[in-house]
């Protein structure tokens, strides 16, 4: 039997993909799923099929997928339900390795879609063929470069994001996009009648471009499968899950959705405590949460310092200890070695360490953050973005302002850059809190390829730490 590697594959890195019920109408799914392949850097022939066209979007069309000389790797279905049992035995005959699903009507409306969504699983078993679906939005594959579900291409990145629902799945990844956490696969897996949740799970284990998993789901299939998987998946990678259908309301929306009975959710909750699972309880925390693991190192503790201004300072420190993290005070030793880097008029640096508003450099801020981070009591430090002089708007009026200026920001990116070293030589985490940014800020830059995250608000910056902090014990409870 084929590993799961080599089953899913073809459908992640097809080097051919044939679009099943293709379209020269323009918002039409089989219209998008030739144009967004060829707008977005697929690479590999694309292979339209539609019986009454000869052309579309300046390819060859074909009445049949059996029509098609060369092999194919992928079968994208975009025509209506009914049709999909015929297009299947097609698919089976041509040798086509895998497929995505994308129309509904199958068991999520009823006995009768069940029975024909039983059918199309039977004949896809009897030719070796796994699919997407039925009944999603489709897949994104940074490796494989394969759009088949956004305008834009996302940012290549290191979260995976499998999502039980496609247009919701699908707005968190644009704003996941936005944010700037890079996706290696967006995988809309709608009723999961032949790849379940726990296989795409097992295939991202084994996911070298993927450093950390994010799930949305509803209800699961095979839910013992999936959490005893997840316990070994996270020796490895982090696992983030956000679950719809919490609330009885909830629940019955599911089975409507995508055919799933949400369970109960204590049991769930119980599930993801044994299997070591990290839970976001708000859609976006899930991501906040998740560009932390795939950049920062594990921390030993729960144990924060916090550096900032003011009540900057004092909303941070609420926020991490409402999350169970804690903000030891200072000793006096470094209390009064701190003194020395800080402004006249600061306070004591008891913790949190504030610079009371006063402009400092950014190799100021590294200096401070690596006496924090020296602290054997002290597992991973919340501060600023090192400070860039263009962020306050300076605008340079002179030929001397000029060169001051570019001066003092080849200097903060010197800063930023031994900034960014510090979590790797101290082995412990840093995240950091940017309150205005910049269209193109060089510093910022330095810092998110380094893999050190930069929020928008306090809150943030805690829950990013206590994610860090949880995988850190799970893993731990795991060995």
């Amino acid at each position: 039997m084929k590993s799961i590697v080599e089953q899913l594959d073809p459908i992640f890195k097809p080097k051919s993909i044939a679009i099943l019920g293709a379209s020269d109408i323009p918002g039409k799914w089989g219209y998008l799923m030739v144009d967004r392949p060829q707008k977005t850097g697929y690479a590999g022939a694309i292979y339209p099929v539609n019986p009454a066209k000869d052309e579309i979007l300046g390819l060859r069309t074909y009445r049949s997928v059996l029509d098609i000389s060369n092999d194919v790797d992928l079968a994208v279905v975009t025509a209506p339900a009914a049709a999909t049992p015929k297009l299947m035995e097609e698919c089976v005959e041509k040798g086509v390795k895998g497929a995505v699903l994308i129309p509904g009507g199958f068991a999520e409306i009823g006995n009768e879609g069940k029975a024909l969504q039983d059918e199309v699983v039977r004949i896809a078993k009897r030719g070796a063929i796994r699919f997407v679906g039925p009944n999603v939005m489709g897949i994104w594959s940074a490796v494989g470069q394969l759009n088949l579900c956004f305008r834009e291409a996302p940012r290549p990145g290191a979260i995976a994001f499998v999502s039980q629902s496609g247009t919701f799945g699908g707005y968190l990844s644009e704003i996941a996009n936005a944010r700037g956490y890079g996706l290696s696969k967006f995988i809309s897996i709608g009723n999961q009648a032949d790849l379940t949740a726990s296989e795409y799970l097992e295939y991202l284990a084994q996911d070298e471009s993927t450093k950390a998993i994010v799930f949305y789901m509803e209800g699961f299939k095979d839910g013992r499968k999936f959490f005893q998987l997840a316990r070994e998946v996270i020796k490895e990678k982090p696992i983030v899950i956000y679950k719809g259908g919490s609330t009885g309301a909830g629940a019955r929306a599911t089975l409507s959705h995508t055919a799933s009975l949400a369970g109960s959710e204590e049991v769930f909750q119980g599930m993801c405590l044994q299997a070591g699972l990290l839970r976001a309880h708000e859609a976006v925390h899930a991501f906040e949460m998740t560009e932390a693991l795939v950049g920062q190192p594990l921390p030993q503790g729960r144990r924060v310092a916090i550096m900032g201004s003011g009540g900057q300072c004092v909303v941070t420190a609420d926020a991490c200890v409402s999350l169970g993290l804690e903000v030891p005070e200072l000793d006096d030793e470094t209390v009064k070695s701190l003194s020395d880097l800080l402004p006249p008029h600061a306070p004591p640096a008891r913790n949190p360490v504030d610079f009371a508003g006063s402009y400092r450099t950014a190799i100021q801020e590294a200096s401070v953050t690596e006496k924090l981070l020296s602290l054997d009591y002290i597992d991973g430090v919340i501060t600023n973005v090192p400070v860039n002089p263009m962020i306050w708007g300076i605008k340079p009026t002179s030929a001397r302002r000029s060169k001051r200026l570019s001066e003092a920001l080849k200097a903060a990116i010197q800063g930023a850059e031994y900034f960014a070293s510090l979590p790797r030589r101290c082995n412990k985490p840093v995240v950091c809190l940017r309150f205005r940014r910049l269209a193109d800020d060089p510093v910022l830059n330095v810092l998110r390829e380094a893999g050190i995250p930069a929020y928008d608000t306090p809150e943030q910056c805690a829950r990013a730490i206590y994610a860090l902090a949880k995988y850190s014990e799970a893993r731990r409870d795991n060995r």
